[in-house]
């Protein structure tokens, strides 16, 4: 990028979507419109590379020898390639976007020309995401988040820029959008500590890791034609592995898996927060970066911050690790912000509240020893140990029992040790659940936990919360529980306060948003 004034110049345009006949639109581009770099006609072309992969792949099946079909594949790759490159050039020479001094504007189409303008007043969120590819091409995607672009609908995105010039427009349009540096001291709260990997193993993705990762291979395997059981060393395996001793290679193999899977857990785990820090860039802005092959940049303003979820999985929690997610508007879709609103990969639970606390710039109110929560009637654990007895223990016992009837004995057997096992089990559980139940509020903050498989603790704004859903079923409301549910223009969009005691849930809504359910209480005295 040129210049030090003129580079985000030029003349201003409507805020709305322009259409053909807007200013700026037709004819020769005014001063002030920039292109992307050219490198995004081959981050376009980057498809091309699994259906290489597969064509290579088909050829060594074959011992070399290039097949008819691999023939007319490749044709298939050079014809694609040929229109894709086609689409990305015209797509690249007819895109522009400038920065006015009230607006980002990207300006796209051949035939029917689209004008888009977002006020940056609008703007939240300025993200910097680069995939491998764009790594190994020094180019990355800027992507400028807006308020109300819940789904994603508002977001501007601008691929592929490089790298200098993509953090210069970052900062042009956060200082335009009234969020510049107030000082030049980075207030740091948190960065990487390689001795966190020990968490990463205390996942689902150490045993459900393994079994994608092997779903994926056969996938592929099978889409080039080859037939993995047919092949002679796992028929060996197979057969092996049958005329061996169960009781010794069972547990042998599950130890496989897991050292497999604790193996992938902290590759992946390296991958994703490589040069992780989390930090306040200035008063009003929280920015997120990390990633090894993919990094990825996220910037959160405050005002757009609605609170912070702190989430123990069972097994990071036996271990006494937490991982902590933001609670903020702007970060796309449901799927996008449970990319975006990682704020702490799975560490010590001590450092969660840390950083927590950072973040809230304020104590976490769940933290041990800070604020008792309220917890929930016994009527919640009744409801959970009879939805486990319900749920799990009586379905795999009468699957088992009747096979056991149809097929052989032994299942009778089976099914007996089953209920034996998974009783206390589920009972265990349920009572970890219920302990787990608990809500509360501090200041402006509401407070909820819940779950068991994954034990999550909400500090979220009372301000923040747009409206209340009360939800029962014929059995809650048997046992007098409701679900009280907030919903907040942010994150999941619904928080849920679980099996609540209904005589307590309208007050304590009530007294969480003040004037909110004024209309639909009813006075005692009739005033």
């Amino acid at each position: 990028m040129r210049g030090s004034r003129e580079e985000f110049g030029g003349t201003g345009v409507e805020e709305a979507a322009g259409v053909l006949g807007a200013p700026g639109v037709q004819g020769t581009a005014p001063p002030g419109w920039r292109r992307l770099h050219p490198r995004t006609l081959l981050v376009h072309c980057g498809w091309m590379g699994a259906p290489l992969l597969t064509l290579l792949l088909t050829v060594l099946a074959g011992g070399g020898r290039v097949t008819a079909g691999a023939w007319r594949t490749l044709a298939v790759v050079a014809t694609s390639f040929a229109a894709v490159t086609a689409i990305g050039l015209i797509r690249w020479t007819r895109t522009r976007y400038r920065v006015t001094s009230d607006a980002l504007e990207v300006r796209t189409g051949l035939l029917n020309l689209r004008l888009r303008s977002v006020p940056l007043r609008r703007i939240r969120t300025v993200d910097l995401t680069a995939s491998p590819l764009h790594r190994l091409l020094g180019v990355t995607v800027l992507r400028a988040g807006t308020a109300g672009s819940g789904e994603g609908r508002g977001d501007l995105s601008l691929d592929a820029l490089t790298v200098t010039e993509a953090h210069r427009l970052r900062a042009a349009l956060l200082s335009r959008a009234g969020m510049a540096r107030a000082d030049r001291d980075d207030p740091l709260l948190a960065r990487i500590d390689w001795r966190w990997s020990r968490y990463a193993p205390l996942t689902f993705w150490v045993v459900g890791g393994v079994f994608v990762v092997t779903g994926s291979v056969y996938r592929v395997l099978d889409g080039v034609g080859i037939q993995p059981w047919r092949l002679g060393f796992v028929q060996r395996a197979f057969a092996q592995f049958g005329a061996s001793a169960l009781w010794l290679t069972i547990p042998v193999a599950l130890l496989a898996v897991l050292a497999l899977g604790s193996v992938g857990s902290v590759a992946l785990y390296v991958e994703n927060w490589w040069n992780y820090r989390l930090e306040w860039t200035d008063a009003h802005t929280l920015r997120v970066r990390r990633g090894l092959f993919t990094t990825r940049s996220v910037t959160i303003e405050q005002a757009r911050l609605r609170g912070v979820l702190v989430c123990e999985p069972l097994l990071l929690r036996a271990g006494g690790g937490a991982l902590v997610r933001a609670v903020a508007g702007g970060l796309g879709d449901r799927e996008e912000n449970r990319k975006r609103s990682g704020l702490l990969p799975p560490a010590p639970r001590a450092q969660a509240l840390r950083v927590a606390d950072g973040v809230l710039r304020s104590p976490f109110p769940a933290g041990t020893g800070r604020v008792a929560l309220t917890p929930h009637p016994p009527a919640a654990l009744r409801r959970r140990r009879t939805r486990g007895l319900l749920f799990v223990v009586l379905p795999g016992a009468a699957v088992l029992a009747s096979l056991g009837v149809v097929c052989t004995p032994v299942l009778l057997y089976c099914a007996v040790t089953y209920v034996v096992i998974s009783t206390p089990a589920v009972l265990w559980l349920a009572r970890d659940a219920y302990r787990s139940l608990g809500h509360g509020m501090r200041d402006g903050l509401l407070v909820t936990r819940s779950g068991t498989f994954s034990r999550d603790t909400l500090a979220l704004r009372r301000d923040a919360i747009a409206a209340w859903t009360f939800s029962t079923s014929p059995f809650a409301r048997r046992h007098g529980l409701v679900t009280l549910t907030a919903a907040v223009a942010a994150g999941e969009e619904g928080y849920a306060i679980r099996d609540l005691a209904a005589a307590d849930a309208p007050g304590f809504a009530a007294a969480a948003t003040p004037g909110l359910l004024d209309e639909f209480l009813i006075d005692p005295h009739g005033s």
